[in-house]
């Protein structure tokens, strides 16, 4: 599934707060800013990347990962 232009100002929106927040995000284990986060969502043909999100012991979002679950399927079946 495709997401549109508004789905991306959205995403976009969402990870700024986490930002501004002193949310680590993480893109395929790398710090990623929101719009290389965003930016790798635009390129993918279909939406791949899952979220994970790390909590502190307050119950605190700590850290947010996206990963491409399209990319590690692919290392996993590849002989």
């Amino acid at each position: 599934m495709k997401m549109d232009e508004t789905e991306y100002a959205e995403l976009y929106m969402e990870l700024e707060k986490y930002e501004k927040r002193g949310i680590d995000m993480l893109l395929d284990g790398y710090q990623a800013s929101p719009l290389q986060i965003v930016t790798a969502h635009m390129v993918k043909e279909a939406g791949t990347y899952m979220r994970d999100y790390t909590m502190s012991g307050d119950g605190n979002i700590e850290t947010l990962r996206f990963t491409d679950i399209n990319e590690h399927f692919r290392d996993e079946v590849t002989p």
